[in-house]
């Protein structure tokens, strides 16, 4: 862009407000369209169109899916179910889409000139799907060149501003962030940001799989658990520098992959949301592992109900979580005053893990402090003690606390033998 377009940009908005107005792709008769804009038979192709802004244009692409098409393990029409299945869980949760409708969330993606943050970091394309009344609808919005970020963002943001929730993976940390950055450089052209409720499916993906799969990236998380299998995909690490050839050379089929890569990761982001609602929601098949995970999740956010459920669910399958959930269990009756039902889970510990002194730990509380009865609280500390001392630690300052722990509980409790005896 010239200096002089520049200066008449700046002018306008001096004087008259940006509009807020929401203003579709622009139709104009192929002269028209091969004059403005190079390459328009290859976009028109890939579907894409040319929105104007003053001098300035993005392109914007868009592809329908129908609903009841299978995305891995899920049609998309599935993820209606899980949001109206939401309305019928009472406890708070990160992923809760209370008084949302599924129309109402986008789910996001961005592509970047780089995975580091700051302004030198800029956005060549935001992507997005959405579920619409009959068909799931993907909006892409590219940037054909550094000075057209106006038109980007003045489609982009008329564009959501009426819908209520970001689905995105590592979106907080990465993909909106960075949208706010851009955003700053040229707020006093385009709309403000609206404000979005934010689901990232990454810290859901962590709670749930760190332990079962060797990464949590998108890919993985789409071949193990959604049963998503890309062909012949274009890695995302290649979208920048494929972006800087296009930049170079013009020429948008170097591009064709990349949005493809995108397209895909909106649409698996609408099948992951859905898997992770169901395994929250306790609906569906689910493995074990994800049972005791959703369990420790509503249990770190002292949901404690709905964790004592899913813990017993897994008590049902007799895998080999029983033990970790039994004695999670024990800890919750003990917190709820349920000290029977506690006390004998610790006894059953005992008999089945010689190896873990926390539950003779805890009964040797119990019966000290609740029961009186110091000989047997003595019998379950020197137990402890003696598992512990079997047991190898790292961290030597950690090794001489616990060690001086055991040490005064059972010479209190050898004490209180000998005073009331």
């Amino acid at each position: 862009m010239s200096i002089q377009n520049k200066l008449k940009r700046l002018k306008k908005h001096m004087v008259n407000p940006v509009s807020t107005e929401a203003v579709p792709p622009q139709s104009t008769t192929q002269k028209e369209y091969d004059k403005t804009i190079d390459h328009a038979e290859y976009w028109e192709k890939l579907g894409a169109v040319p929105y104007f802004f003053e001098d300035d244009y993005c392109i914007i692409r868009k592809v329908e899916y129908p609903l009841d098409q299978m995305w891995g393990r899920y049609r998309f029409s599935e993820v209606r179910d899980a949001v109206s299945r939401w309305q019928d869980v009472k406890a708070d949760h990160p992923l809760h889409a209370k008084d949302l409708d599924a129309s109402q969330l986008f789910f996001f993606d961005t592509e970047t000139t780089g995975l580091s943050g700051g302004a030198g970091n800029t956005i060549f394309m935001l992507g997005m799907s959405q579920i619409k009344e009959d068909h799931v609808l993907v909006n892409q919005f590219f940037l054909p060149g550094p000075g057209s970020e106006v038109a980007l963002y003045h489609y982009f943001l008329n564009h959501v501003k009426e819908l209520r929730n970001l689905v995105t993976y590592n979106g907080k940390s990465f993909d909106w962030p960075q949208v706010k950055t851009r955003h700053t450089l040229i707020r006093d052209y385009v709309p403000s940001l609206p404000e979005f409720g934010h689901f990232d499916l990454l810290h859901g993906a962590r709670r749930l799989w760190k332990d079962s799969l060797p990464a949590v990236k998108l890919s993985v998380v789409e071949k193990e658990i959604l049963g998503v299998n890309r062909i012949h995909d274009t890695p995302g690490y290649l979208a920048p520098m494929l972006y800087f050839q296009y930049c170079k050379e013009g020429n948008p089929s170097l591009l064709e992959g990349v949005f493809q890569h995108n397209e895909w990761d909106v649409l698996s982001l609408i099948t992951l949301y859905t898997h992770m609602s169901r395994v929250i929601q306790g609906n569906g098949l689910r493995t074990e592992r994800e049972i005791f995970e959703a369990a420790r999740w509503f249990e770190s956010l002292n949901e404690h109900e709905r964790a004592i459920s899913f813990y017993n669910e897994v008590l049902q399958t007799g895998s080999s979580l029983h033990y970790q959930s039994k004695k999670s269990l024990s800890l919750l009756y003990k917190k709820h005053n349920q000290i029977n039902t506690a006390v004998q889970y610790w006894h059953e510990l005992i008999k089945e893990n010689d190896l873990d002194e926390e539950p003779a730990i805890e009964l040797s509380k119990y019966y000290e402090h609740s029961i009186k009865d110091y000989e047997k609280a003595l019998y379950y500390a020197v137990k402890a003690h003696t598992i512990w001392k079997g047991k190898k630690r790292l961290l030597k300052r950690k090794e001489e606390q616990e060690r001086q722990i055991f040490a005064k509980r059972i010479e209190r409790l050898e004490q209180r033998i000998i005073q009331y005896s």
